[in-house]
C-alpha cells in the first residue's frame, strides 16, 4: 500500500487570544502528540511552529508569520497537515489512514473484505469492513490478532454476528 506523504492531523478550528495563535482540534493521538511537530501545513502552505501548548483538549499553536488575530482568523476551518518523515513511530503502531483499505482476513485465512472505514466509539475504534456483507470489528486484541500497515493486512477472529 502506498502511504501519503502528508498525514491528516486535525482542523483549525479558531482563534486564541489577540497574537494570532490559532486553536486546532487534534485528530492524532493527542495534542501533546502532535505539539512536537515543528512544522505543519495548513492550505497547501507550510507554516512553522513557533510555540504550542495543550489547553483542554486542543492544541493551541503560534505560527510563524500569524501575528494577529485577523491573520488567523483566514486559517479558520483549515484542515491541518504534517509531514510523515517528521516523526518516527514507535514500532509497532502506525497511522490510522495507513490501514484504510487494507485486506482483512480471518484466522482462517478466508478473506473477510477491506478496512472501508475506522469508526471512533469511547470504548475501542470500530473497523468497518466491507466484504460480502459488512462486518464492524472492534479494534480490540481480542479480534484484531494483527496488523501490518506495510504490507495491508489485517488478521482478524471473528464471532458470530460480526
Amino acid at each position: 500500500m502506498s502511504k501519503e506523504k502528508y498525514i491528516e492531523a486535525g482542523k483549525i478550528v479558531n482563534t486564541h487570544g489577540v497574537i494570532g495563535e490559532v486553536k486546532i482540534e487534534v485528530w492524532l493521538d493527542s495534542p501533546d502528540f502532535m505539539k512536537k511537530f515543528k512544522r505543519i501545513f495548513a492550505d497547501g502552505r507550510e507554516y512553522k511552529v513557533i510555540a504550542a501548548r495543550t489547553h483542554k483538549d486542543f492544541l493551541l499553536a503560534k505560527l510563524e508569520g500569524i501575528d494577529d488575530v485577523n491573520a488567523a482568523m483566514t486559517l479558520k476551518g483549515k484542515t491541518v497537515k504534517v509531514d510523515r518523515e517528521d516523526v518516527k513511530l514507535p514500532k509497532g503502531t502506525y497511522f490510522l489512514q495507513d490501514i484504510i483499505g487494507a485486506e482483512v482476513i480471518d484466522e482462517n485465512g478466508n478473506r473477510v473484505g477491506v478496512l472501508k472505514e475506522i469508526m471512533e466509539s469511547p470504548s475501542s475504534n470500530i473497523y468497518i469492513v466491507q466484504g460480502e456483507t459488512e462486518h464492524l470489528i472492534p479494534a480490540v486484541p481480542e479480534f484484531i490478532l494483527s496488523v501490518d500497515a506495510d504490507a495491508g493486512i489485517i488478521n482478524v477472529h471473528l464471532i458470530e454476528g460480526m
